[in-house]
């Protein structure tokens, strides 16, 4: 439950404790506690004994978050992307705007890696037929 209450005992979805979520996600169980902190995911839900509880809807939007993370999205626009879709279905075209310029920037960051793997393949052949073209010497035993 993503609102942060104390989980139902009857009709609940199975929920992931925090070890589980850093174990399906690759984040640290403090990296977690921190996105909660800094407002990335909503306050997650927690059993009567307080533990946090992580509903699947949570591992969904903490997997795009890594994905926005892994493209390069900063920490600041990720707060901002989080805080528009907490505001709801009126922040659609805000969204749709932010990922758009994020996909634009990222296809450039692909183009610029592409331009820069030709020049180092480029450089590689370059030493591969020098050494190619070197005479081998004999060395005495």
């Amino acid at each position: 439950m993503a609102d942060g209450s104390t989980l139902p005992e009857q009709n609940r979805e199975p929920a992931l404790t925090i070890a589980q979520v850093a174990e399906r996600t690759g984040l640290s169980p403090d990296t977690l506690r921190y996105y909660e902190r800094a407002g990335l995911i909503d306050r997650v839900g927690r059993t009567t004994g307080n533990q946090r509880r992580y509903a699947a809807a949570d591992l969904a939007w903490l997997e795009f978050l890594l994905r926005l993370r892994e493209t390069g999205m900063s920490i600041t626009d990720m707060q901002h992307f989080a805080r528009l879709r907490a505001d709801g279905a009126a922040t659609v075209p805000d969204r749709l705007a932010m990922l758009r310029a994020h996909r634009s920037s990222l296809a450039e960051r692909i183009r610029s890696l592409r331009r820069n793997a030709t020049a180092l393949d480029a450089k590689i052949d370059h030493y591969e037929q020098l050494l190619t073209e070197q005479p081998e010497t004999d060395t005495p035993a």
